[in-house]
C-alpha cells in the first residue's frame, strides 16, 4: 500500500507531497516549494524517481533544482508553464519579493498531458489537466488519491487573478475533471487541510 506525508513549506505554507511505495524504497515528490530539512530527511535511504508539478507557481518550485541536483530525479511539468520554471517574471518569484528572492531552476524533463498515465514506483500517476488557476494546472489521480494543487481546496478554490488565470475555465476543470471522481476520492490540495470530492460536491460554495 502506498503511503503519503505531506509538508506545508515555505512563506504560504504550501503542501508538498512525498508519496512512497509498499517496500518504502523509492518516493515521488510532488510540488515541493522549499528543500526542507523535514522533507530531505523523508527520503532518506530512498530511492526518488521524480518531481511532479501541479503547476509552476513559486510557491509550488522553490525547493525543485535543489532536489533535482541531489537526487538525480527528473521533473514533469505541462507543457503550456514550461518556461515558467526559468523566467522568475512567469513564476510569479519575481514579484513577491518581499516573500521569496527570484526563483529559477532548468527546465522540466517531461511534459504532461491530459490523460496521460504515468508509472512510477510501481502505481500509476493519472494526469488531469485543470486549468482555470494557471494554464499549465494539472491534478495527479493515484488510486482514490486526488493530488490537487491549487485548483480545488477544502470549501474553496485556487485564485484566478493571477496571469493566465480563468474563474470559468476552473470552474469547468473542477466540474469536469475532479467533480466526475467517486464521491470518497481524497483530495490532497497544494494549501490547507485535505477533503473529499464528495463534500465538494455537496458543500463548496464556488462551484456546485
Amino acid at each position: 500500500m502506498l503511503t503519503f506525508q505531506r509538508f506545508a513549506l515555505g512563506a504560504l505554507q504550501t503542501n508538498a507531497y512525498v508519496v512512497i511505495n509498499e517496500d518504502r524504497t523509492h518516493a515521488v515528490i510532488i510540488d515541493p516549494g522549499t528543500a526542507d530539512g523535514a522533507l530531505m530527511r523523508k527520503l532518506d535511504g530512498l530511492k526518488v524517481e521524480a518531481i511532479l508539478l501541479t503547476h509552476a507557481h513559486f510557491d509550488h518550485i522553490g525547493g525543485v533544482g535543489e532536489l533535482r541536483k541531489k537526487y538525480g530525479c527528473p521533473v514533469y511539468l505541462h507543457p503550456a508553464e514550461r518556461d515558467w520554471l526559468t523566467d522568475a517574471g512567469k513564476n510569479g518569484s519575481a514579484r513577491w519579493a518581499d516573500v521569496t528572492p527570484p526563483i529559477v531552476t532548468e527546465p522540466a524533463e517531461h511534459a504532461l498531458a491530459d490523460g496521460q498515465k504515468l508509472e512510477l514506483i510501481g502505481t500509476t500517476f493519472e494526469v488531469r489537466h485543470t486549468p482555470g488557476h494557471s494554464p499549465g494546472s494539472v491534478g495527479f489521480l493515484v488510486g482514490d488519491l486526488l493530488f490537487a494543487g491549487d485548483a480545488l481546496f477544502r470549501r474553496s478554490i485556487g485564485r484566478t487573478d493571477l496571469p493566465g488565470g480563468s474563474q470559468e475555465q476552473l470552474s469547468r476543470s473542477i466540474r469536469e475533471k475532479l467533480y466526475t471522481l467517486p464521491d470518497d476520492t481524497l483530495v490532497l490540495p497544494g494549501h490547507g487541510p485535505e477533503t473529499t470530492i464528495g463534500e465538494e460536491r455537496r458543500e463548496n460554495p464556488y462551484v456546485r
